[in-house]
């Protein structure tokens, strides 16, 4: 019988004893056990840090049954058995700040009561105070502690800034303890989403390792294609691999590129390419901040970070390029080392972010899926009998079903960027190859479309009375479509009219292959 697939598991003990898949990270485990004490790690959500947590609870605690066969078995001192705290901030959700506090409290009592450490400091952090050095002192070891998920209360919040700053407060008072426990602990992780500055979060605990870029621990969380391969060779007849690594592949953290294992777990049952990890959650508190701070999507999948503001992740002032990669909707593509230091260069990981990511920016403009659908369609059938006509009432009709009360709140209308971005987009939304700004040695066209070797170049203007002629100048003018020589050409020049908030002008000229 072939092993299970481990789909929602992140307890270590079930996967091990009851036939499941269980991808080897335990050398992660000994080498952050020998050479370290307090470490952070920042991923995306679903990509196996409930897991790792698990993980290290059951090394420390001394279950060695369930290392058999692993690197660890034979790489750790099974002798020893060290008391682990646990606490997790992902089950559930927490509104006001007595809400979180409660839920301190809880896990502070049902583990000190687990553990038979009687607690009579009333306040949290005295409490947790309490019950570590309690527990030090009654096992005669150190503690470990083990924090995932450790800034959801705060996320769950970015919504409301002045609830997610109470809650900050309320948990940066129960981590700052950490620092005054020093003598009693063995080992700390804190596992989450986000990096919130230490000023702000963990002012006082300034030894933590941040590991989130390391690339020691790049392959900490994920598959790699090897793991991929070698784990689960028994579930994958019949499988092309060149299209999960397509769909799924591309997660970089300075090291050898990993999957997100929701999505390999559950394609791997279902046999069929689909944006699982994407599905989980929308990213609306995304969509939104992207179109605040006109942060074009199309500038998503190819941009330039400074690492001070890849790590800018406050209440108060966040960042769209760090949102953007802390999220997991972007990944690091190249870092270069400057004077002032590491700049990083990011974009979208893989297929199902490119497409998924446009497609739930239009439900931000366009809440009618159905309409949404329609214009997806329509578009996709005028691509596909390459018949840039039927492009123009495809797009009119689009912008036609934007509901009116949502120009009412801002000018992007007058914003090129913006009507280049929606029509980016609607593109992108259906899985073609889709490219913004493609650079020559004349300037940039704004628009690529690739699809069953042909290609349309489009050019936008706003503004313009011309008929789209004027775009479509700019694209012969300027030669974009000389790269594409012997391959099958249309140029798009179109306009759009703030007034009209919709297409004003539409030209188009095929080109003879040569």
């Amino acid at each position: 019988m072939k092993p299970k697939l481990p789909i929602g598991l992140q307890n270590l003990r079930e996967m091990r004893t009851q036939g499941y898949v269980y991808v080897d990270k335990t050398a992660h485990v000994a080498r952050l056990a020998e050479e370290g004490k307090y470490y952070f790690l920042a991923r995306p959500r679903r990509f196996g840090k409930s897991l790792l947590v698990d993980t290290l609870a059951e090394a420390f605690a001394g279950s060695r049954e369930l290392f058999a066969g692993l690197y660890l078995e034979s790489r750790w001192d099974w002798s020893r058995r060290y008391p682990v705290l646990r606490f997790d901030f992902g089950r559930g959700e927490a509104h006001a700040p007595a809400a979180l506090e409660g839920k301190i409290a809880y896990q502070l009592n049902a583990q000190a009561e687990a553990l038979k450490v009687p607690l009579t400091e009333a306040e949290i952090g005295n409490r947790f105070d309490q019950l570590v050095s309690r527990l030090a002192e009654t096992a005669s070891a150190p503690v470990v502690v083990l924090v995932d998920e450790y800034d959801k209360p705060i996320l769950d919040n970015l919504g409301e800034p002045d609830v997610a700053r109470a809650m900050r407060g309320v948990l940066k008072s129960f981590y700052s303890v950490l620092k005054g426990l020093d003598p009693h602990l063995k080992f700390v992780l804190l596992t989450g989403v986000s990096k919130f500055s230490k000023v702000s979060l963990f002012s006082g605990l300034n030894n933590l390792e941040d590991i989130t870029l390391d690339p020691r621990a790049a392959t900490l969380c994920g598959y790699t294609h090897a793991e991929l391969v070698d784990s689960f060779a028994d579930h994958l007849d019949g499988v092309d691999l060149a299209e999960v690594k397509h769909w799924y592949n591309g997660y970089s953290f300075l090291g050898e590129p990993v999957y997100n294992p929701f999505d390999i777990l559950l394609y791997l049952r279902h046999r069929e390419c689909k944006p699982y990890w994407f599905e989980t959650g929308t990213p609306t508190f995304l969509i939104e901040l992207l179109r605040r701070r006109r942060f074009a999507v199309v500038e998503a999948d190819d941009y330039w970070a400074s690492e001070d503001l890849l790590g800018a992740f406050e209440v108060e002032a966040i960042e769209p390029e760090a949102l953007l990669f802390q999220t997991g909707y972007a990944t690091v593509r190249e870092r270069q080392v400057r004077p002032n230091g590491f700049r990083y260069r990011l974009g979208f990981p893989n297929h199902e972010v490119r497409v998924s990511l446009p497609r739930a920016i239009l439900r931000g403009y366009l809440p009618d899926q159905r309409e949404q659908q329609r214009a997806e369609d329509r578009i996709f059938r005028a691509l596909e009998q390459d018949d840039p006509d039927a492009l123009r009432p495809a797009l009119h009709a689009f912008f036609a079903a934007i509901p009116h009360d949502w120009y009412r709140r801002n000018d992007l209308a007058g914003y090129e960027g913006y009507w280049a971005s929606l029509v980016y987009c609607l593109f992108a939304a259906l899985g073609v190859e889709t490219r913004a700004e493609e650079p020559s040695n004349v300037g940039q066209v704004d628009l690529v479309i690739e699809y069953q070797g042909r290609v349309w170049l489009l050019e936008f203007k706003v503004g313009e009375s011309d008929g789209g002629q004027r775009a479509l100048e700019q694209i012969r003018a300027r030669g974009y479509h000389h790269r594409y020589a012997g391959r099958p050409v249309a140029l798009i020049g179109i306009d759009f009219g703030r007034q009209q908030r919709n297409l004003t002008g539409f030209a188009w000229e095929r080109l003879q292959e040569e």
